[in-house]
């Protein structure tokens, strides 16, 4: 088996944010009615986590629940773990609609660090970022100049932000860019 690979090689930009690759992340999709009690019960025993509610993201002991969809979840968790979390999913959910999949190679996952991230975000996406739209827990899918992308602020000086690999270098590109020294609007000062 071959060695994990990020889509962007440890790529890191220090402007008046810090835009970085998070390295290889287990990511898996979960589609299914997530009011069903089977599904709720199958997700808290595999990750230790609660569903959230719409547009918010959960975590516990290194393991996520983000809401995508009314009937999609993207959970969260370390790379090497993410087969065997896709295994374990399936087995609780025998006899249930549902499809889980393994998307940790399909898809990348950057960070934004620092105070000023929130302008960052608003030179690239349509969802509001303010403070009084977006605090931390809370998720949004939406997208990053020409491309989707989904992202939730881990505190108030991190967002995650979770795009496709194939992608992953032009939104790296457009984050460093929108964090370019000199380049600050101060809408949110």
């Amino acid at each position: 088996m071959s060695d994990a690979v990020s889509a962007l090689g440890g790529a890191v930009y220090q402007g008046f944010a810090t835009i970085s690759d998070a390295g290889p992340s287990g990511m898996i999709t979960l589609r299914g009615d997530l009011a069903a009690s089977k599904l709720r019960k199958a997700v808290k025993s595999a990750t230790g986590v609660d569903l959230p509610d719409r547009n918010r993201v959960r975590f516990a002991d290194g393991k996520g629940v983000c809401w995508m969809s009314p009937d999609e979840l993207l959970i969260l968790c370390d790379y090497a773990g993410a087969g065997a979390l896709v295994a374990r999913l399936s087995e609780a959910l025998g006899g249930v609609h549902h499809l889980v999949a393994n998307v940790s190679d399909a898809r990348a996952r950057i960070t934004i660090r620092g105070s000023d991230l929130r302008e960052v975000l608003a030179k690239l996406t349509p969802a509001d970022v303010s403070p009084a739209a977006m605090q931390p827990g809370q998720f949004r899918r939406s997208r990053l100049a020409q491309v989707p992308a989904a992202f939730w602020m881990a505190d108030e000086s991190t967002v995650e932000v979770i795009c496709f690999r194939s992608v992953a270098r032009y939104v790296f590109d457009i984050l460093r860019s929108a964090a370019t020294p000199g380049s600050e609007v101060g809408f949110f000062d």
